[in-house]
């Protein structure tokens, strides 16, 4: 028997062609001038001057490389939440390296890890062609975003600005925090020690994402640090507030449009009526009034993460990613969210456990630095801060609103998804997470309630706060009733028209009842006006006495080393609120904490506290003829601190006041 030898087997390893190492060598050099352009970029853009660039830039890069979603939008959407969750947490590393939030160090390490995911991933920076799906939910918010932007637009000055912080005391406190952050370069609660001659005590540990990315987005405008104080950030501070609403909106028209799926180009431009009309007509506007930015990004992560939930992306290890980080960024942001966004994710994760265990490796990660990362900023708040104090406030706001937006939205919405859900599309999945997304909301809501309760106080402001997560998810929902609408079919004219009248009918119904013509007031608000247009029409041509004063006072008393300044007017709260503007703009919440917060409403006493509470050299400011009266009878009586405290006279008078 002959035995067949194959020669070929004996000879010796071929060594490797220049053609067949070319591929790796390509790959090499590419990833070489990837990785070198990632830094040269930034350092020219700066160079001209043009880092506002940077964060687009890299934006449009994050995009590049996501899979999720069908639409540019939609990849463009989840890179921005990508973006905002990640910036959170590494605003823990800016403060423990020598650069802060300098744009170039920025700019090239973000540019830098996305090269690296690409070439561990394998992945080539494509985005999808726009489409026409895509103009719904952009000219929608596009739309909201310039209506709301008409305060800002009138007030020509300082004096005008301040009018629109002083409405909502909160927006003076979030300017000290953008302003302080970005002074420090990084998380103020990461070295409190270093920043408690900066920052009022109460604000150390209250949760700084959202201010974070604006001190980090302004340093891309004007370096962070380069005014004295921060009276040159309140205008772009207020047009970030209204850029974070818009935000809040686009994501809304966007999440309602993509939990149905495909839909008829009708079908969407009812959706982006309904729901616009819905925000503006309820109480959501409010943040913007009373000053709740963190409050309004919270929202708008918890909305993403929601229905993510609902519609899960079709790339399992990408899906993860972005449920860990919007997890891990509502709890730097709000934290207030993070117990029904873990709720949320947990639900899913054990309804779609057969996926995550084929990307078992890829849960593990993301969990693990989830579990370690996402609870930073509640038990620091809770533990170091005592936050929880704020559960057993015995006042709040109304709470009609939200018993009549729980009321009408869900007479709709649950009625919509539980007929979706048992009888017209029961093979979609989708309409059955969200009624869980619902029911995990107002069980959460339901919850801040009765721990209210329970520590003594009442159901008031955060069960308030909690009820805005589930009116923007019944909001969202409403794509439920929508969808049961009839379609236009081809073919078929009297359906069309059907559909046609019916979808006019019903925009025109929210629109009117939403209060958004101003000819009938909403179903959703108790005033007569709706909080969006309280917003739009606020008067800011005719300031604010606070305004007024805490711009005169700044301008004619700048801040002295050793001397605290000290506001006194005709009322407690005047006086009280000018003090928190003229300490935000000159720098020196710290220094007059203790002669601002925690004291009587009522006088003498409140000036007798101020006084006793300040040590060292005191600048009495005094607007107002009687204040004045007041402090100088007081004095009298209190000779060991007369001898420390200059009355200043600088009495404003204004028609009506």
């Amino acid at each position: 028997m002959r035995v067949s030898i194959d020669q070929s087997a004996l000879a010796p390893p071929v060594a490797p062609t220049a053609s067949s190492a070319s591929p790796y060598r390509r790959r090499f050099l590419l990833a070489l001038v990837a990785l070198a352009a990632a830094w040269l970029l930034p350092l020219a853009v700066t160079a001209v001057d043009a880092s506002w660039l940077l964060p687009p830039v890299v934006l449009l890069t994050t995009a590049s490389l996501l899979r999720g979603g069908r639409t540019l939008l939609d990849r463009l959407l989840l890179a921005t939440v990508l973006l905002v969750c990640l910036t959170t947490v590494a605003g823990l590393f800016f403060t423990t390296w020598p650069w802060g939030m300098a744009p170039v160090p920025l700019a090239g390490t973000a540019l830098t890890v996305l090269v690296l995911a690409a070439l561990a991933s394998g992945r080539r920076p494509t985005l999808p062609r726009p489409a026409w799906a895509d103009l719904f939910p952009v000219v929608g918010t596009a739309a909201i975003v310039w209506y709301l932007a008409q305060p800002l637009l009138r007030a020509g000055d300082l004096v005008g600005r301040l009018t629109v912080f002083t409405r909502g005391e909160d927006y003076l406190r979030h300017l000290t925090l953008v302003d302080v952050i970005g002074r420090h370069g990084g998380y103020a609660f990461t070295d409190a020690d270093a920043i408690r001659d900066h920052l009022v005590s109460l604000l150390v540990y209250y949760p700084q994402g959202w201010h974070l990315i604006v001190a980090l987005l302004n340093g891309h405008l004007v370096p962070p640090g380069s005014t004295a104080d921060a009276a040159a950030l309140a205008e772009p501070f207020l047009w970030w507030n209204v850029a974070g609403f818009g935000l809040l909106v686009l994501t809304m028209l966007w999440a309602a449009q993509r939990l149905p799926g495909p839909l008829h180009p009708l079908t969407r431009g009812l959706l982006t009526v309904v729901v616009g009309a819905l925000v503006l007509g309820s109480q959501l506007p409010r943040m913007l009034w009373s000053g709740y930015p963190t409050e309004t990004l919270g929202l708008t992560l918890a909305v993403v993460l929601a229905v993510l939930v609902a519609r899960p992306l079709t790339a399992s290890r990408e899906h993860l990613l972005l449920l860990g980080a919007l997890v891990v960024g509502i709890g730097y942001v709000y934290y207030l969210f993070l117990p029904p966004a873990v709720l949320l994710v947990v639900g899913s994760l054990l309804v779609r456990r057969r996926e995550v265990l084929r990307v078992r490796h890829t849960a593990r990660v993301v969990g693990l630095a989830t579990f370690v990362l996402a609870p930073i900023p509640i038990l620091l708040g809770v533990l170091r801060a005592n936050q929880t104090e704020s559960l057993t406030a015995t006042v709040g706001p109304d709470l009609t609103e939200t018993w009549l937006a729980f009321g009408i939205l869900g007479a709709i919405v649950v009625p919509a998804l539980l007929g979706l859900a048992l009888r017209v599309e029961r093979t979609d999945p989708t309409w059955r997470r969200w009624l869980f997304v619902l029911l995990a909301s107002t069980l959460f809501t339901a919850g801040i309630g009765l721990v209210s309760l329970v520590l003594g106080g009442e159901i008031g402001y955060y069960f308030n706060k909690a009820a805005h997560l589930t009116t923007a998810f019944l909001i969202v929902g409403m794509a439920a009733a929508i969808r049961l609408l009839p379609v236009p079919r081809r073919g078929r004219p009297a359906r069309t028209a059907v559909a046609g009248v019916t979808a006019v009918a019903v925009a025109a119904t929210v629109v009117l009842f939403g209060g958004v013509t101003g000819w009938q007031r909403s179903l959703l608000v108790v005033e007569p006006q709706t909080w969006a247009q309280r917003w739009v029409h606020m008067e800011v041509t005719a300031p604010a006495r606070a305004a007024v004063v805490c711009d005169e006072v700044v301008r004619r008393y700048p801040a002295v080393d050793g001397v605290t300044t000290l506001v006194l007017d005709r009322g407690t709260y005047d006086s009280y609120l000018e003090n928190i503007c003229v300490s935000t703009l000159q720098g020196t919440t710290a220094q007059t904490e203790a002669a601002t917060y925690s004291l009587l409403f009522i006088e003498p006493g409140r000036t007798w506290q101020m006084l006793h509470a300040t040590p060292g050299e005191i600048r009495l400011v005094a607007t107002d003829t009687g204040a004045e009266s007041r402090a100088r009878r007081l004095l009298r009586s209190l000779p060991e601190i007369r001898e420390r405290v200059t009355i200043e006279s600088m009495i404003v008078e204004r028609p009506g006041d």
